[in-house]
């Protein structure tokens, strides 16, 4: 009795103190067809905690492109003196050139340390705060969406805008600084040469922001397909047994070769482009150098005439730098995107600003007229239901009717688009869940799903994965309750045998054990089990269920299943259908009565 529509993507409308838009459901993740024009400003404040090292490396940045720029000057002016004057250079000539060589060498290696140390750090925060906005936003933000592809997200587009904090932001305002120092030096000179200068500089600004919404196009689509192998690669190691079994590897080897080639025709149009663009640059300097010497050989004499051609060259040459860095930075758009619009996604259920601690004692759970839709017409319409504290209530229903979201909401994975959900103190002192934070609310409530998938690590850690705190005696009592003891004998290292990468050496029925075992571990005064049986059989069902209920006497318990043994052991059952509960009782009551309890034994 799974729900195929709980299955939709789309998180519900809800009121709250931080409302999402429309009406309450999450926005649309940005396509990388139209890439967000400002989705790289946008990424700029997280500079702002690391303004020391960012003004370090602007300052390593000035000083390298200075110091090049007067070195090829002094040197050009040097050579045209032995060559025009025929004079020697001066020992100030060489020291000062010795002096600039050093300097460059140190500030070229400052800046490449000081740079490549921001971006790391700035990528570690970027990830984190990826990972943080994912967290934040599920499951409605990862629902339906493939691992790779939100592993491409939180780890490859992270990883791409290296390049523009490493090297973008610190060279263009050290070029424009230095150039702006030349052209100064160059006016001076004689005016004709800033003259041709500065157009050629223009240009080479002018040209990567023109051709920007071409470069964020094809940054995206090669983004997009990284994506979509990535995604493909992750299932097709996930999935190999079944591949081989059914012999379909083939065909899956087929579409990884498609995307391959895919991925190669987006890299290569980038590429080929950003040739061009560097020919054109290239051309351009070129062009403004020429201008300089026709100029200089006719309205300059001596050594400054050299001198000229060398700072025109080196004025535009980091112009130039700073242009290809534009363009490069200008086909991250799709990445910068992406990487903002997971760390800005709006939480699901926002936190409480100010959280209440959930009553003492046993809990039981209210819900009030609760309403609640994925996007596609309401799956609860209006739902009443009272689970008193210490209560085994099973609940029922046909395929679609509601049942793991109302597991969802207790588990604050969504909020109701109205009413409440409460958990009830013995002196009927009661909490809405929207009201707890969500340590407490962890600790408070547990729910184990059909599919708890395991770590990579050892049965220990994914036992602990919930109280990595939690003595030995502690975890090894929650293991005995869900038979996992016998499962740790069996294996040749016990607890500490690693158990593979989602729990793949184990039986979907271990797995089970281990999830449900995890859950007890944290005791919690509320447990949700949404068809957390199904993968035992029907004795391992029953001796796991006669464990559970010896070992949790006090605790409320929701059972979510479709074998009539399991429901026929509940204390009480509720009937969920057309959104709401259209019955409750015992087994023997509900069977007397043939109504809508009747309905689903029989579907």
């Amino acid at each position: 009795m799974t729900s195929a529509p709980e299955q939709r993507t789309a998180a519900p409308a809800r009121p709250g103190p931080d409302p999402s838009p429309a009406g309450g459901r999450p926005a649309a993740p940005a396509t990388d067809a139209d890439p967000d024009r400002g989705a790289l400003r946008t990424l700029l404040p997280v500079l702002a905690a690391h303004r020391a090292t960012t003004a370090r490396t602007f300052a390593a940045a000035l000083v390298d492109q200075a110091a090049l720029v007067a070195l090829v000057t002094l040197a050009a002016h040097t050579v045209g003196t032995a060559v025009v004057e025929r004079a020697a250079p001066s020992a100030t000539a060489v020291a000062a050139l010795v002096a600039l060589v050093l300097v460059r060498s140190l500030a070229t290696w400052r800046e490449m340390d000081l740079s490549h140390d921001l971006a790391y750090r700035v990528l570690a925060e970027l990830r984190i705060r990826v990972f943080d906005g994912l967290a934040r936003s599920a499951p409605a933000r990862i629902k339906g969406r493939r691992s790779g592809d939100l592993a491409a997200a939180a780890l490859g587009d992270v990883e791409a805008l290296e390049f523009f904090y490493a090297h973008a932001v610190a060279q263009l305002l050290s070029s424009g600084m230095v150039f702006g120092a030349a052209a100064v030096v160059l006016a001076a000179v004689d005016p004709w040469l800033v003259a041709v200068v500065l157009p050629a500089a223009g240009l080479l600004v002018l040209a990567p922001l023109l051709e920007g919404r071409g470069r964020a196009a094809r940054g995206a689509r090669t983004r997009r397909a990284a994506a979509d192998l990535s995604a493909e690669a992750v299932e097709t190691v996930d999935g190999m047994r079944e591949l081989l079994a059914f012999g379909a590897l083939d065909r899956r080897r087929a579409r990884l070769r498609d995307l391959g080639e895919r991925l190669g025709d987006a890299q290569r149009a980038e590429h080929a482009r950003e040739a061009a663009a560097a020919a054109v640059r290239d051309l351009l300097v070129v062009t403004a150098v020429v201008g300089v010497v026709a100029i200089a050989g006719h309205r300059l004499s001596g050594a400054w005439s050299a001198a000229a051609m060398a700072l025109a060259l080196g004025a535009l040459a980091p112009v130039a730098d700073a242009a290809a860095a534009l363009g490069q930075a200008g086909a991250l758009r799709a990445a910068a995107g992406r990487v903002g619009a997971a760390i800005g996604a709006r939480a699901g259920a926002p936190a409480p600003r100010s959280p209440r601690p959930a009553p003492a004692g046993p809990l039981g759970v209210t819900l009030r007229g609760v309403r609640f839709d994925y996007g596609a017409g309401p799956v609860l319409d209006g739902l009443d239901l009272t689970v008193r504290a210490g209560e085994t209530l099973a609940l029922v229903g046909a395929s679609g009717s509601g049942k793991s979201t109302c597991a969802h909401l207790l588990a604050r994975f969504w909020d109701p688009a109205a009413g409440s959900v409460e958990l009830v103190g013995a002196h009927g002192d009661a909490v809405d869940l929207r009201d707890l934070a969500d340590d407490e609310l962890r600790r408070t409530v547990a729910v184990v799903g059909q599919e708890a998938p395991l770590f990579h690590g050892t049965l220990d850690d994914n036992l602990r994965l919930a109280r990595p705190d939690a003595t030995e005696e502690e975890v090894r009592a929650a293991a005995r309750v869900c038979g996992v003891d016998r499962i740790a004998e069996a294996l040749p290292d016990g607890y500490r045998t690693p158990v593979g990468e989602r729990g793949t050496t184990l039986s979907g029925g271990q797995r089970s054990r281990v999830a449900l075992a995890r859950a007890l571990l944290t005791d919690p005064a509320v447990l949700v089990l949404d068809e957390t049986t199904a993968h035992l059989d029907t004795a391992g069902e029953a001796e796991l269920t006669a464990a559970l209920a010896a070992a949790s006497r006090g605790r409320t318990t929701i059972v979510i299943a479709h074998r009539p043994a399991t429901v026929r052991r509940a204390d009480r059952i509720a009937v969920l259908e057309g959104g709401r509960i259209a019955d409750t009782g015992t087994w023997d009551e509900l069977s007397a009565r043939r109504g809508a309890f009747a309905r689903v034994l029989h579907r």
